[in-house]
């Protein structure tokens, strides 16, 4: 496996397994079975209802916990509930976790922030992060924070590389970890000539060829799937190395284009809504 080192020193796989979308059966499932074929990177999340199942597959793997990256985030529900890191490692059934993020910039986000930096010194939190906090709210963040975080997790992939986002980034040694890495599975960004040639020269298909990118980018990839299959297949993407000229190729796509559009009433809905959490 490869690793990244973060701003803190700490190393983290390049690679992991995500759980966004998987019901509780299928999140312990896919992060055991992950775990087993090599993965050390799993990420969850309070809004996924399924850390309990996470904190499961994460222990019937046979893997050690300490061997584990273990990242998850709290849901803007959370962000005043002064208890909320400790309810959230009892789901997961650890003492710590190794990444925990503030999920999105709703409701009160800055109290949300204080309780990572409080985890982080208590060391509850291995590291910190921020999730979709791009343009004002981390230029707003960058002007309360006490800890800098390690991480921010943002849309990304070849149609968006987040190259303005990635500047601030830069600035202070923060790292990326992209969601819908592929596109939100999008046949037409797969699909694109540029990953099919590619896959044709290093015997692998689109959807590698492009989490590759990811990786030679700087940035740490967590494709989520229930199909053990594709699970492999999304971490067989380190035996080879995409040129500085095909990289080069990959980065003419970049047309700022998003799958998925935030607005400002969803973050307030979400500021509202509260996870019905596993109770067992």
């Amino acid at each position: 496996m490869e690793n990244i080192t973060l701003n803190n020193g700490i190393k983290c796989p390049v690679v992991g397994i995500g759980t966004f979308m998987l019901s509780p059966a299928a999140a312990e499932n896919s992060v055991r079975e992950a775990l087993k074929m090599g993965y050390r990177l799993v990420d969850t999340a309070n809004a996924y209802v399924n850390e309990r199942a996470v904190g499961r597959g994460i222990k019937d793997s046979g893997v050690a916990r300490e061997e584990v990256f273990l990242s998850t985030k709290l849901w803007p529900s959370e962000y005043e509930n002064d208890s909320a890191v400790d309810e959230t490692l009892e789901r997961l059934g650890v003492d710590y976790v190794d990444l925990l993020y503030i999920h999105q910039p709703a409701g009160n986000w800055l109290a949300g922030y204080r309780q990572l930096e409080k985890a982080y010194r208590e060391g509850k939190a291995k590291s910190i992060g921020i999730s979709n906090f791009e343009g004002k709210y981390i230029e707003e963040l960058q002007k309360k924070w006490e800890i800098v975080p390690q991480f921010i997790q943002v849309e990304a992939h070849p149609y968006i590389n987040q190259s303005e986002l990635r500047q601030t980034l830069e600035k202070y040694d923060i790292k990326l970890m992209s969601w819908y890495p592929l596109g939100h599975g999008d046949k037409s960004l797969i699909n694109e000539p540029v990953f099919t040639e590619l896959g044709k020269k290093y015997g692998k298909t689109g959807a590698q060829v492009i989490l590759r990118w990811h990786t030679q980018m700087g940035f740490v990839v967590i494709p989520g799937s229930k199909n053990v299959d594709h699970i492999r297949d999304n971490l067989n993407i380190l035996d080879f190395t995409l040129t500085d000229a095909e990289m080069a190729e990959i980065a003419k796509l970049d047309n700022n284009r998003r799958y998925y559009h935030r607005t400002d009433a969803q973050l307030e809905q979400f500021a509202a809504w509260r996870p019905d959490f596993e109770k067992r």
